[in-house]
């Protein structure tokens, strides 16, 4: 039963950190954001994050999105500094029309900094990305 459910890979979804101003706490922030690069909407978008290291463990974070637009983005949740030292998973499934996608992204530990910025898909500015 379980083999016959096929899960297709999924390919132009993407998850970055990344590093913005906040203008109205006048600060730096680092931001996780989910970026469809598709050229179909995403439904149902279900995102479950946590953070994790040998001895720590952090709590687990839902977000929904009720439809993630062609070539768009969303933000997932803002992420403390403290963080960075631990795994970071980002589970994400989603729906393209009955079809159900599923994808990890993980960001090791201490993966997440300035000296890894790139330049993030769609976005204007730059980031930690993992695809």
């Amino acid at each position: 039963m379980k083999k016959d459910i096929q899960i297709p890979e999924v390919e132009g979804v993407h998850v970055a950190v990344v590093n913005e101003y906040n203008d109205i706490y006048k600060t730096q922030d680092w931001n996780a954001y989910i970026i469809n690069d598709k050229d179909v909407d995403l439904e149902v978008v279900l995102i479950v994050t946590s953070g994790y290291s040998d001895k720590k463990m952090t709590s687990i974070f839902r977000k929904k999105l009720d439809a993630l637009p062609k070539k768009s983005y969303a933000k997932i949740e803002l992420m403390q500094e403290e963080l960075f030292a631990l795994n970071n998973e980002f589970r994400v499934t989603f729906f393209v029309g009955n079809t159900m996608y599923e994808k990890t992204y993980l960001f090791r530990k201490n993966t997440i900094n300035e000296k890894a910025l790139q330049t993030i898909p769609l976005m204007t500015v730059k980031g930690v990305l993992v695809k």
